[in-house]
């Protein structure tokens, strides 16, 4: 405060020091410690700009003492860096959210079990490339059972893409007013068409949190197997023979009596097959 122009008397009635302390800490030499960190913020400065600005803490403090030789701890370099304003380059993604646009609240919270059928879907989107391009597929699967009802091939992320494979399985499904269709914050889903069509057909919009696999669990884990079982097998040479493939995979996928992840598979079992035959269409 003395520094900016006030009366030194006037600043230490408001910080609540002697004037003698201020002029006794005016006139003291620098202390060891911080002479110690003016030169370790030095090193840090010049490791950091060697590193093209790229290394954080633990990578700092590795090159100080595994480097230079230099003995200094992992809390000492973290905060003369916080102080210094230096930090590396994180490898997380930023997400940048549009501003005014509103999306559906999570009416999931990761808990994916149900007990009966239709009564949450989630969906998702992946992309895989070809010798062609890329071929997207989207997929709705039951929580329930864990079985493909509705998916949809294109040779772009549009929003018909997640559309029709939302048709699809409405078209095949009894869905109730208290049906939820779960997905992520993609363009796709928090898109108009896509909305309007869950609410007409009485289903209740669901989205998780920006950039988190874990609020869409269930189909990452679908993917994953998807890519070993599938996609990852062979290099596929034109969007057709992919299209085709996947097509007949989720067609056996919704046959398979083993799709459900549940230690008691009979008792699923039983259930499919009691509810199959009360579809349209089964008899």
């Amino acid at each position: 405060m003395a520094t900016e122009g006030l009366p030194v008397k006037l600043a230490c009635r408001v910080v609540e020091v002697s004037e003698s302390g201020y002029y006794a800490r005016r006139s003291r030499p620098p202390s060891v410690r911080s002479v110690r960190h003016a030169w370790l913020t030095d090193l840090i400065r010049r490791a950091h700009f060697d590193s093209r600005g790229t290394y954080g803490i633990r990578r700092v403090h590795a090159e100080l003492t595994l480097g230079q030789g230099v003995a200094v701890g992992h809390q000492a370099v973290e905060l003369l860096m916080r102080r210094a304003g230096i930090q590396g380059i994180s490898g997380r993604p930023k997400f940048r959210r549009v501003p005014g646009v509103v999306t559906a609240a999570d009416r999931v919270e990761r808990q994916f079990h149900r007990d009966n059928p239709d009564e949450l879907w989630v969906t998702d989107v992946t992309e895989h490339p070809t010798r062609e391009g890329k071929v997207y597929c989207a997929v709705v699967l039951d929580a329930w059972s864990r079985r493909v009802i509705g998916w949809s091939i294109d040779g772009s992320p549009s929003t018909a893409l997640v559309t029709n494979a939302l048709g699809m399985a409405i078209d095949q499904r009894r869905p109730t007013s208290s049906t939820v269709i779960h997905s992520d914050q993609g363009t796709q889903f928090t898109s108009w068409a896509f909305t309007r069509r869950a609410v007409d057909s009485g289903l209740l919009p669901s989205t998780g949190s920006v950039g988190d696999c874990f609020d869409n669990a269930v189909m990452e884990a679908f993917w994953s197997r998807m890519q070993v079982e599938l996609l990852d097998r062979k290099r596929w040479s034109t969007r057709v023979e992919l299209a085709r493939s996947f097509t007949t995979a989720n067609v056996a996928i919704r046959r398979s009596v083993c799709s459900h992840p549940s230690s008691s598979k009979l008792d699923v079992v039983s259930q499919r097959q009691q509810h199959d035959l009360q579809l349209p269409g089964s008899t």
